[in-house]
């Protein structure tokens, strides 16, 4: 299963897809906010990649719980399932942007974020029972 996923932050947000198989995940480019145009940008990008799941980062707190981040996430998450017919699902994003920013920068930072969100996801979701 081909799978994109969203690093979303209130001015860029990253942007990763995985392969056909959904086994790796690379970073893809980074959408930068501009109201209503970033729905329209991502619309296009699920679209353009024939995905049939988009992951958004969902960024709890150290303690699991959801803070303002999280809850503007959610919105943005609202928002994006009325723009694409594809399944839009969270996951715990904890720790990405360090991953990122410790990764060699062959990518924008925020896109080197969701694609280790997207290997995180990817991992775990074929671990997960049927």
């Amino acid at each position: 299963m081909k799978v994109l996923a969203l690093d979303y932050g209130r001015a860029r947000t990253g942007v990763a897809v995985s392969d056909p198989t959904g086994t790796i995940a690379r970073p893809l480019c980074v959408v930068e906010a501009a109201g209503r145009d970033r729905l329209a940008q991502l619309a296009a990008l699920i679209d353009e990649h024939e995905v049939e799941r988009v992951v958004v980062g969902l960024p709890l707190t150290l303690r699991g719980e959801r803070g303002e981040q999280a809850r503007e996430t959610e919105s943005f998450v609202e928002e994006l399932t009325h723009v694409t017919a594809v399944p839009v699902v969270t996951y715990d994003e904890r720790f990405t942007t360090d991953l990122a920013e410790q990764s060699p920068a062959d990518a924008p930072e925020d896109a080197r974020a969701a694609a280790h969100l997207l290997s995180s996801y990817l991992t775990w979701a074929s671990s997960a029972p049927a």
